[in-house]
């Protein structure tokens, strides 16, 4: 695994500029993931197109519809899953979330970089798809008990809730050195900037 400014990306050809990168954020619950990506995508310096998920479960009372998610029937995520629709997909608690593969396949054509926020499964998938032109970036908590904490002061989960997302995020920390980057958030200020160099960078 690569350090925070440590990197070994081979060059690309004049041809592959042409075409975007692929930057996955990748995080257990709690870690400040998606406080992140919108400090990234607010940066109008940095460029970056949100490939927004698609998902079987219903819209949270502030998410909204293209803009946190695309939110579809079971039966409808299911059908585009038949047909080979997602880059990738996975299930999280009875919910199915996936990327859809022609907006991605779009975006990197028209030369865009675009920035996932998924899972490590997903991102394992991605790496597996673009193997010269994705990025992948892990957000650590300080510790397991520091994530903890803020799973609880969030007050969204019931505590078996908790329990179960502190289990997940050990299996998903096993994951970070198949990623190029970690960076533990301990301060999102400080966070946030080397998240930035490490974009600007490649």
């Amino acid at each position: 695994m690569m350090t925070e400014v440590d990197r070994n990306q081979k060059p690309e050809t004049r041809n592959q500029k042409k075409r975007g990168r692929i930057f996955v954020l990748s995080a257990p619950s709690g870690c400040g993931k998606t406080t992140l990506l919108k400090r990234l995508l607010r940066d109008k310096e940095l460029k970056l197109v949100h490939s927004i998920s698609m998902t079987s479960r219903p819209p949270r009372e502030d998410e909204k519809e293209g803009i946190d998610y695309f939110f579809l029937s079971k039966e409808a995520f299911m059908e585009k899953m038949a047909k080979g629709e997602f880059l990738e997909w996975e299930e999280n608690f009875g919910n199915f979330y996936g990327t859809p593969r022609g907006l991605v396949e779009n975006a990197i054509k028209a030369g865009e970089n675009i920035i996932f926020s998924i899972d490590v499964k997903g991102a394992m998938s991605i790496r597996k798809a673009y193997p010269g032109r994705s990025t992948l970036i892990f957000i650590l908590p300080p510790s397991l008990e520091a994530l903890e904490e803020r799973l609880k002061k969030r007050k969204t989960d019931e505590s078996y809730i908790i329990s179960n997302r502190l289990k997940i995020a050990k299996d998903e920390i096993v994951y970070k050195d198949k990623y190029d980057y970690s960076i533990v958030n301990d301060n999102l200020a400080g966070a946030y900037k080397k998240l930035k160099k490490i974009i600007t960078s490649i």
